[in-house]
């Protein structure tokens, strides 16, 4: 039994250490790419003219729908592991409340901080728009793909669940910095994402516009937020985190088409008018255009984001059932992670 326990330890830290190698590369490669982007040259085009005007509706709904998937998804995790904090426990929802108000904060510093390195960086011109939406778009693409393989097919948010009963079998101020970093955490990668998405419509349609919409998913995230912490109400969660998930997958269409069509005015990548006219309301609302190569980097997300969930479902439900296994089961609720360890019925 110990040499079969040693042997699955050994085996979690080597795939541990596997994916580190693997995201190092990644970023790596990421970095490559931000850089030669940066330093490319451009096409027989005018840069300067590698700009296009986006419905203001538009970027205030992109902005608001990202905005409050995010937070939704803040909301969800702190209700899921604060639900257990009753009676001796309860006061230790405090130490999280306060990691979560301070990594709020931090988003908003962490804004400011973005700001200032797009301003140092504005001699790029529109290069700048161009690596901004690139940034966004891959990491849009990674969250819509975490969201499919860890939301939609598993429990989500078990990691959070077992640090939390760690810090509660603890005491004393370790325990109490656990707990307000576990909140910080929750809270802060969400509001990271949702900087670094919206610094891409802040360079086409400025500060005012995105604000607007920002404005407005904050407003709807604390109605959800009131309903879940105060008024006790029970939300269909999952249904709403996954309806957020489509609408931010459609976000995430509309921002390739703009930022292939920047790349397109560069002269990064070739552009070839399509045979039949678009609608300029098209380009405005959605940011389709008349070329094939826009037309194509929006299919081809299109085609990412199902084909991801088909992958998923491959994974974790049919192969396992091929295997004799136990497959994943969608739930129709959040995990509240009782005192007992309990899981509720999927």
């Amino acid at each position: 039994m110990a040499v079969s326990e040693g042997a699955s330890l050994a085996g979690r830290r080597s795939g541990s250490v596997d994916r580190r190698v693997w995201w190092v590369a990644a970023l790596a490669l990421l970095s490559g790419l931000v850089y030669l982007m940066a330093t490319a040259h451009t096409g027989p085009r005018d840069p300067t003219e590698a700009t296009h005007a986006q419905n203001h509706g538009t970027v205030v709904f992109n902005s608001a729908m990202i905005v409050f998937r995010e937070g939704l998804e803040a909301v969800l995790i702190l209700a899921a592991v604060t639900a257990s904090f009753v009676g001796a426990n309860r006061s230790r929802r405090r130490p999280v409340m306060l990691g979560a108000a301070t990594s709020f904060g931090a988003a908003v510093v962490t804004w400011f901080v973005a700001q200032a390195v797009l301003d140092a960086a504005s001699s790029l011109g529109p290069k700048l728009e161009a690596i901004t939406g690139f940034l966004a778009i891959i990491v849009l693409l990674l969250v819509l793909n975490w969201f499919v393989h860890k939301v939609y097919w598993s429990e989500w948010i078990g990691k959070h669940h077992r640090q939390r009963k760690k810090l509660l079998a603890r005491s004393g101020l370790a325990a109490t910095l656990g707990l307000v970093a576990l909140g910080f955490t929750s809270v802060y990668r969400e509001g990271f994402e949702v900087v670094l998405f919206l610094q891409n419509l802040e360079l086409t349609a400025g500060s005012d516009t995105v604000l607007e919409g920002v404005g407005i998913g904050l407003a709807a995230t604390a109605v959800v937020g009131v309903a879940v912490f105060y008024l006790h109400q029970k939300l269909p969660y999952k249904k709403m985190l996954i309806l957020t998930g489509v609408l931010v997958a459609a976000v995430l269409v509309v921002m390739i088409g703009g930022t292939a069509l920047t790349f397109s005015e560069l002269g990064w990548i070739p552009q070839h008018k399509t045979p039949f006219a678009v609608p300029d309301w098209l380009g405005a609302w959605f940011e389709v255009y008349g070329y094939w190569e826009t037309i194509a980097a929006q299919v081809l997300a299109a085609l990412f984001v199902v084909g991801s969930y088909y992958l998923a479902e491959h994974l974790k439900v049919r192969r396992p059932r091929e295997r004799g296994e136990q497959p994943a089961k969608r739930s129709t609720e959040v995990p509240t992670g009782s005192p007992t360890g309990s899981r509720p019925a999927t």
